[in-house]
């Protein structure tokens, strides 16, 4: 019996305002709120919030039979609380059928796991503790940003204890092989994987409304006859796509939403299900294991992570961010760890390529630059600021061994300090039980008074 499987990715970055060299020093706060919040409540109305009620509509229609799963990232997260709350009300709304599943991701939707594994697992860890905070679910299927994977990805995924991964079914990667069977990871064997059917993902999310396609118009029946046709041992199609193809990147008055509503009634006729993450790795065994040596993704024709980091600008400016990444985890400042996350976006990269873009480059529709030179310049420029402030809590001439020893005294020092405190306050109370005992006796004990009678000098009574 065939399965669909439909996940969802939202995701927004914090975008930067124009940030000059002279600002740098002097201004440090690095977004364009009337940017983001603009895009975000856009956005929200035209895509994320209809499409909420569509696919509630469409889990009630079905009687619970229709599933789906997101991947939604911190800092989108935040954007939600902060300009559009009825979107993260709608969600829970979704959440509350116990048919929505809720995939891990790190969450500043960045490329930690590229670069630093010590990040990449405590960005997981803090998406995690957000989702289940506001959707009272912990995700157990890991996503990574857009969707990058690999075999070195595949052994900290299966570290951090989850059992199924999804990932970009990438031909060079699967040659023969399909995409609709379960897989597992050659380098972690219990890890599970789950892989994108992109031909039949593109024809919802860039194909649907494009005119000179020869299989326009796209209707529900049309494409679950489709997945019909798909061989009877191919049981799982994966449906993987940017949530903004339902209102956004396909508006409503392309009929994206009624195409959506008719897709489970067809399904059933054709006895095809819907699935979630979780339900798939639970029930099936993977067929063979793959091994993806260098990291794939889902973007561009190339499926590789050169959208991100193809060209020495993006290189330059990813290796200057992490080298700052060990400094930051020392402090405490709240403040500058949020913009950490923040400057960590994947977007932020996206932003500086140079190659032409392919039906992967969702987020170059809101670039807010003209050229990736300036994405680069204004990039590097709030970084410029940003280092000076972690510098100047930790001195860059002070490497980062020695600066551990010398936090790890002062920390020493001052927990001495904190149990000298705590012996002082013992004994100024025991002090004062001591001065206040003889006091208490006295009251409890009977006066004498001394009184002389008249003509009686001398003699006490």
């Amino acid at each position: 019996m065939k399965t669909i499987c439909f996940y969802f990715q939202i995701h927004q970055p914090f975008r930067l305002k124009r940030y000059r060299f002279f600002d740098i020093g002097n201004d440090h706060y690095y977004y364009d709120d009337f940017n983001n919040e603009e895009i975000m409540s856009r956005i929200a109305h035209r895509s994320y919030i209809p499409a909420n009620y569509t696919l509630l509509e469409m889990i009630k229609n079905s009687n619970g039979k229709f599933k789906v799963a997101f991947s939604i990232s911190g800092v989108a997260l935040e954007q939600f609380e902060i300009y559009v709350p009825e979107f993260i009300d709608s969600m829970r709304d979704l959440a509350k059928t116990g048919c929505v599943e809720f995939l891990s991701e790190t969450y500043a939707h960045s490329l930690a796991s590229l670069k630093d594994p010590e990040e990449f697992v405590d960005q997981v860890k803090m998406h995690d503790d957000k989702i289940e905070m506001l959707f009272g679910q912990r995700p157990k299927v890991f996503r990574n940003t857009e969707l990058i994977y690999s075999d070195e990805i595949a052994g900290m995924v299966a570290s951090m204890g989850f059992k199924g991964c999804i990932t970009e079914g990438a031909k060079h990667i699967l040659g023969w092989k399909s995409p609709n069977y379960l897989y597992s990871s050659a380098a972690a064997p219990k890890l599970k994987l789950l892989l994108k059917n992109s031909k039949l993902s593109d024809d919802i999310s860039f194909r649907f409304s494009n005119y000179e396609w020869n299989e326009y118009p796209l209707t529900a029946d049309k494409f679950i006859n489709w997945i019909t046709a798909l061989p009877e041992t191919e049981q799982i199609i994966n449906l993987f796509m940017n949530y903004e193809t339902l209102g956004e990147l396909q508006p409503r008055e392309t009929g994206i939403f009624e195409f959506m509503k008719a897709l489970p009634r067809f399904a059933e006729e054709k006895g095809i299900s819907f699935s979630t993450p979780t339900e798939i790795i639970s029930k099936l065994k993977p067929v063979d294991s793959l091994s993806v040596t260098y990291p794939i993704s889902w973007a561009d024709e190339e499926r590789d992570t050169s959208a991100w980091l193809g060209n020495l600008l993006q290189n330059e400016a990813f290796e200057k961010l992490y080298s700052m990444a060990e400094r930051v985890r020392l402090c405490n400042d709240r403040r500058l760890k949020q913009d950490w996350n923040y400057l960590q976006a994947s977007d932020h990269f996206y932003y500086m390529c140079t190659k032409h873009f392919s039906d992967g480059a969702v987020h170059s529709h809101y670039s807010p630059y003209d050229s990736p030179y300036e994405a680069f310049t204004n990039y590097m420029n709030v970084l410029g600021d940003f280092i000076k402030r972690v510098e100047s809590l930790y001195p860059m001439d002070i490497d980062n061994e020695e600066l551990n020893a010398l936090l790890t005294t002062i920390k020493n020092q001052g927990d001495e300090i904190d149990e000298l405190h705590k012996e002082l306050e013992q004994l100024q109370t025991k002090l004062e039980k001591g001065k206040a005992a003889p006091i208490a006796n006295r009251k409890k004990g009977k006066t004498r008074s001394t009184h002389v009678m008249p003509g009686k000098e001398g003699l006490n009574i």
